[in-house]
């Protein structure tokens, strides 16, 4: 039996997926990949997932917010699109927010004043919040705990980081995307170390197409493009980490995202941490 799966992380509507959309949708159907989470990064890219999520209803959903890098642009005007674009039903959750300091495209207060502003857009929608977290632990942590115990819920996206960050975002009650950082063998040894303590019921995976293709595929694409198809290989690698069998790790985290993300007539999310 086919394995089936959730991307919770993909931006497909990332201008390398112009030309043959269609096809990867299909591509990924055909992997196993039942639905997808396609991922808003600023106003402009959550609209075009909103609109790409409402025209494939079986299998998309989307996220809108402002990724850290456009932080500066995060306005009151902008909060208010954010506000209205968040009742449409394809958008699920609030992001990709938080803090990015490795970079710094946006001044780090500016970061600042957006995750906040989200998170409270986030408290007012009654939507879980798509996290966002890069050489900024503390400030990010500090800020979310002031906020979580009224947010319906919250993933850290792309985690990357090693056993003390995962028991703070733990202690957070978030849930850990998992993507293919985890075949990194340069840079992902910490995440392999801390991928077998995530709790089952709290353990997500994602491509975070088109970035983030896994290392160690056989045979090696032709291009460096990820695509969801490839969720099922950073699937196995996690349930190879957990000593757990790929259909465990598929059960676990489609039931966990449909939970989260609210899917297919779900209840509610997760209710808000215990002050």
């Amino acid at each position: 039996m086919k394995i089936s799966l959730i991307d919770i992380g993909s931006n497909l509507t990332h201008e390398t997926f112009a030309q043959d959309r269609d096809a990867v949708m299909a591509r990924a159907l055909e992997a196993g990949v039942r639905r997808q989470i396609v991922t808003g990064a600023d106003m402009a890219s959550s609209h075009q997932a909103a609109a790409l999520a409402a025209a494939n209803p079986a299998q998309l959903s989307s996220t809108a917010g402002v990724h850290p890098h456009h932080a500066r642009s995060f306005d009151a005007s902008r909060r208010e699109e954010l506000t209205l674009l968040l009742r449409r039903p394809e958008v699920v959750a609030v992001g990709e927010c938080g803090l990015d300091y490795f970079r710094n495209f946006s001044p780090p207060d500016a970061q600042r004043a957006a995750f906040v502003a989200q998170l409270e857009v986030a408290i007012g929608a009654g939507k879980p919040v798509f996290l966002h977290q890069r050489d900024a632990h503390a400030d990010f942590a500090a800020i979310l705990k002031d906020f979580r115990h009224a947010v319906a819920g919250g993933v850290a996206h792309c985690f990357t980081g090693g056993r003390p960050e995962l028991e703070d975002y733990l202690a957070l009650d978030l849930y850990i995307g998992v993507t293919g950082w985890v075949s990194d063998e340069r840079r992902g040894q910490q995440l392999r170390e801390a991928v077998p303590h995530i709790p089952a019921d709290r353990l997500l995976v994602e491509t975070d197409a088109p970035y983030l293709l896994p290392r160690d595929l056989v045979p090696r694409p032709h291009s460096r493009r990820n695509e969801p198809c490839y969720l099922p290989h950073i699937a196995a690698a996690v349930a190879r980490l957990r000593g757990e069998s790929l259909d465990d790790v598929a059960a676990s985290t489609t039931r966990n995202a449909i939970r989260f993300f609210r899917l297919d007539g779900a209840p509610e999310a997760a209710a808000p941490a215990r002050a």
